[in-house]
């Protein structure tokens, strides 16, 4: 996509990029400790809301994945909706507006009550629940890397976009802990009774300290450049639906290879291979670990030799490992250590695509559309890749007795990652965002 050149700002003072960076963060943070929390309870919450007398346990499953699912379809509506506020009034009202809906929509999670007593409400109002997080986050993404990535100094961008996927691991990681610690500490009946709550109620903590640093940001040094040259024609429709297309594919390996081994792991673990709960929440905590340990490592290699070098190393490498990872962990005579190890190399490869993703993405975009561009690119391949993984691999998994499709379906998206991302120009990391 091309547009007239705009006048560069001035980098930001370091202070204030730092402060960029940690109030973006915060925002991710929260929102994906949530949705983490989410896949990890997916077996009580199925039980408590979507299993009416008589019900199967695998058909509950499917219910809460569909449920996981449509808040991921909601996500590029809320892209677009808030990608728009965001380009137009700015950066720093759109986040914090995000941030409020997606921390009041999870505490409410934990307050809803469940099928037996409630009736079938009870699923519908929880349902309601994951659309308002589903349009928060597709707007969360947008305006979190726009912020980021343009508060970056020079040089920078690789690594400033790589703490929105770091957050990211850490929030997934907050999530199985917090889930681990309550699996440990309390009995199967108090964790299905009450517990399941607790995860979902400290959000409400977690979010009104995002809010208070959002609400101490200043607006980005592009978006006030793009105001000043508010007569230059704007892309066009075509252009930058291109864009958006092509990023998708660019990302769709992260996406899906991301969230079947970072947060739909417990459930197949439970269900297809007869792990215990708390083995499936360790196996899914080591996966997390590997993820986060990748992604500033590899956002930094990202600014040095770009970000298609380090993008392509990470999906073809998930393309030649997901079956013998999978086939691994199916094997009952592998011992312990080397399934923790298959694990934690599977996250640790998906960091490599989520660490330059970000800037990736960024960089596709010009300021004026950024946060509606990305946001969407990103939103369209998480609700397609990501919603329906933990959908699409119970349902395959059941319907064919094949316990490799999660494998299957991780190389597959990876596989056409490679594609778009061979078009990737080498040198789009040293050019400045336009």
């Amino acid at each position: 996509m091309t547009e007239p050149a705009l006048r560069h700002p001035a980098p930001p003072p370091p202070a204030r990029s730092r402060r960029a960076l940690l109030a973006g963060s915060v925002g991710n943070f929260v929102e994906w400790y949530e949705f983490g929390v989410y896949g990890y309870f997916a077996t009580v919450i199925a039980a408590n809301f979507f299993t009416p007398e008589g019900g199967s346990d695998v058909e509950a499953l499917v219910k809460t994945y569909a449920s996981f699912a449509l808040a991921f379809f909601f996500r590029p509506i809320g892209a677009v909706l808030f990608g728009r506020l965001g380009d137009r009034i700015g950066r720093r009202p759109t986040l914090i507006l995000v941030i409020g809906l997606m921390t009041l929509a999870t505490t409410l999670i934990g307050l809803l009550p469940t099928y037996a007593t409630a009736g079938a409400a009870a699923p519908w109002l929880l349902t309601l629940l994951r659309v308002v997080q589903g349009l928060s986050a597709g707007g969360e993404f947008g305006g979190a890397v726009s912020l980021m990535t343009e508060f970056a100094p020079p040089g920078r961008r690789g690594l400033y976009g790589s703490w929105q996927s770091f957050t990211v691991a850490l929030g997934l990681l907050g999530g199985a802990g917090a889930a681990a610690l309550l699996a440990t500490v309390l009995s199967d009946a108090a964790l299905n009774d009450w517990g399941w709550r607790v995860p979902f109620l400290l959000t409400l903590p977690l979010g009104l300290v995002a809010l208070w640093l959002r609400l101490r940001l200043e607006e980005t040094p592009s978006f006030r450049g793009a105001e000043a040259d508010a007569g230059t024609p704007p892309p066009s429709r075509g252009e930058v639906a291109r864009a958006i297309v092509l990023g998708a594919g660019r990302i769709m390996g992260w996406a899906a290879a991301g969230y079947t081994f970072l947060v739909v792991l417990p459930s197949y673990l439970q269900s297809t291979l007869g792990a215990s709960f708390r083995e499936a929440l360790l196996a899914t905590v080591l996966a997390n670990l590997g993820f986060a340990a990748s992604i500033i490592p590899a956002g930094l290699l990202s600014d040095r030799f770009g970000r298609r070098a380090v993008m392509l190393t990470g999906a073809g490498l998930v393309v030649l490992l997901a079956l013998p990872l999978v086939d691994l962990l199916q094997d009952p005579g592998a011992s312990t250590a080397a399934k923790g190890g298959a694990v934690l190399v599977a996250g640790a490869v998906v960091g490599l695509m989520a660490g330059p993703g970000p800037a990736m993405l960024a960089e596709m975009f010009p300021t004026r559309v950024r946060c509606t561009g990305l946001g969407v690119a990103y939103a369209l391949s998480n609700a397609v890749f990501s919603g329906c993984a933990g959908l699409v691999i119970t349902e395959l998994v059941t319907r064919t007795g094949d316990a490799d499709i999660p494998a299957y379906y991780a190389a597959g998206a990876c596989a056409v990652s490679v594609l778009a991302l061979l078009t990737l120009r080498g040198d789009d990391h040293r050019r400045p965002l336009r």
